[in-house]
């Protein structure tokens, strides 16, 4: 048996009391590694370096973190095979996805790099005569990172850059499921030169880590992406030592197809965002809203290609979709198949296929209703409900129909329901003619509803939750 990959704490890697297996969702006979598993007293020493470390990080300058955040990015590069292999062993998402997620990290550590040089502020004429006022923004202090499984280092990077280019020291706590990935992060940003306690990686299960991490008092934000019910459960903690809070829910996403859209754009749109990445995306194509005309054609097509799709291990050649993440999201997923029929719809796909992995069938769940529970809640499988409507306005009011508001999208040639669309549906990102899923990095992510709660993530607009606003006033008289 192999020794167990440490924690980082205070710039030294050290153990915990237990550890952690982590298994191959395409074999789970292949034993990936053991991984420490922290407790409170972990996230207290780490909290203590982070506090420790914080001021002369943030006073040694902006290009000092510019340059430290862009060698994260080309050790990220320079490794991008490897870490997609270990990625895509762990989580289960196919080879070249898990590569193409690797080097979007190291575009999000090279843009934050750049924003660690553009910390704007504002200088305004105070109403008073001789007073000058100015308006700068500082860093938190202390960040805890609580990130999921899905998207192992893409997420983790678009929380942890911008925490480190505006100044912040981090205590990051990865997903049980994936921790070989967020390991070897944190190898790549301690080598970078990041300060001991600057960045600090504190592995275990979130009843452990994640409560210490919102209950710390040295902590003062909580960014987290997860399910509903536990961010809801951070929101309600954080209040009590009064955390800043940015929290990334769940989404039952819609994806509306007209009858004037284009059958193969619309077709390949909902494929895509429905079922890559084992529909495992908090932005996936979960409710397919399709008009009447268009109905039986676009079922057609969707269902034909979406039983060529070629379901195996994630890094075999050819395979197109990778098992489902662990055993109990397997499980989840098929109780949400054999509700589909106990509700009523027609389904096609969606059956366990056997083997040694955690693999499973694209589904599609055919004369769904929108308040049926297979409409409403979130699956986070391959899975995805088709809504027949008669005309566009019942098209919008059928997306809207939801708790969550995450992501949206529309299949049309027409620029009047399009235009109609961004500006009606209840979303915080919209997509035309496009999947659901897959978003820009430099640019705000984050949804409405039950979805997100606090201020978006990536992009400039990540400086609204990790610094805080500071206005100072002179006499100049």
């Amino acid at each position: 048996m192999t020794a167990p990959h440490l924690n980082l704490i205070a710039g030294q890697w050290v153990g915990a009391d237990h550890s952690t297996e982590n298994r191959n969702p395409s074999d789970p006979t292949d034993l990936i590694g053991l991984y420490a598993s922290g407790g409170a007293e972990d996230v207290a020493r780490a909290s203590a370096a982070a506090a420790s470390a914080q001021a002369a990080w943030f006073n040694g300058g902006p290009q000092v973190r510019a340059d430290v955040l862009d060698r994260i990015a080309a050790a990220i590069d320079a490794r991008a095979v490897e870490i997609g292999t270990m990625l895509a062993r762990e989580e289960g998402k196919i080879l070249p996805e898990a590569i193409a997620e690797t080097r979007r990290a190291a575009q999000i550590f090279r843009f934050y790099a750049g924003e660690a040089v553009r910390i704007s502020g504002e200088a305004l004429a105070s109403v008073r005569p001789n007073v000058d006022v100015e308006i700068l923004r500082e860093p938190l202090g202390v960040v805890g990172l609580i990130t999921p499984w899905n998207f192992p280092i893409a997420i983790p990077a678009w929380k942890i850059a911008p925490a480190l280019a505006y100044g912040n020291a981090v205590v990051f706590k990865p997903a049980d499921l994936t921790p070989g990935t967020a390991h070897l992060l944190a190898q790549i940003i301690h080598q970078a030169g990041c300060p001991a306690g600057v960045f600090n990686l504190v592995m275990g299960s979130g009843a452990q880590v994640g409560a210490a991490l919102v209950s710390d008092p040295l902590i003062s934000g909580i960014s987290f992406t997860g399910s509903v019910p536990t961010g809801r459960g951070i929101a309600r903690a954080a209040a009590e030592t009064m955390k800043k809070v940015q929290l990334e829910m769940g989404g039952k996403n819609p994806m509306v197809v007209l009858d004037d859209a284009d059958l193969p754009t619309a077709v390949a749109a909902c494929l895509n965002g429905a079922f890559f990445s084992t529909g495992q995306r908090c932005t996936a194509s979960s409710r397919l809203i399709v008009q009447a005309g268009i109905h039986d054609a676009f079922v057609a097509e969707l269902s034909r290609q979406m039983q060529a799709l070629r379901v195996g291990p994630a890094l075999a050649e050819g395979s197109q979709i990778g098992p489902v993440a662990s055993a109990a999201q397997l499980d989840s997923n098929l109780r949400y198949v054999a509700l589909a029929k106990d509700e009523g719809c027609d389904v096609i796909g969606g059956q366990a296929l056997g083997g040694v992995g955690y693999f499973q069938a694209p589904a599609l769940f055919i004369g769904a209703d929108n308040a049926m529970r297979v409409a409403q809640e979130e699956i986070f499988g391959p899975c995805a409900a088709v809504i027949k409507v008669d005309d566009f306005d019942q098209a919008l009011a059928v997306a809207n129909d939801s708790p969550f508001g995450l992501s949206a999208g529309i299949c049309t040639t027409s620029l009047r329901h399009a235009r109609a669309f961004k500006r009606g549906v209840k979303a915080g990102m919209v997509m035309v003619n496009l999947p659901t899923a897959g978003v820009d990095y430099h640019v705000p992510f984050g949804g409405t509803k039950g979805s997100s709660y606090g201020s978006r993530e990536q992009g400039r607009h990540a400086a609204e939750f990790y610094t805080t606003v500071k206005t100072s006033y002179s006499f100049a008289g």
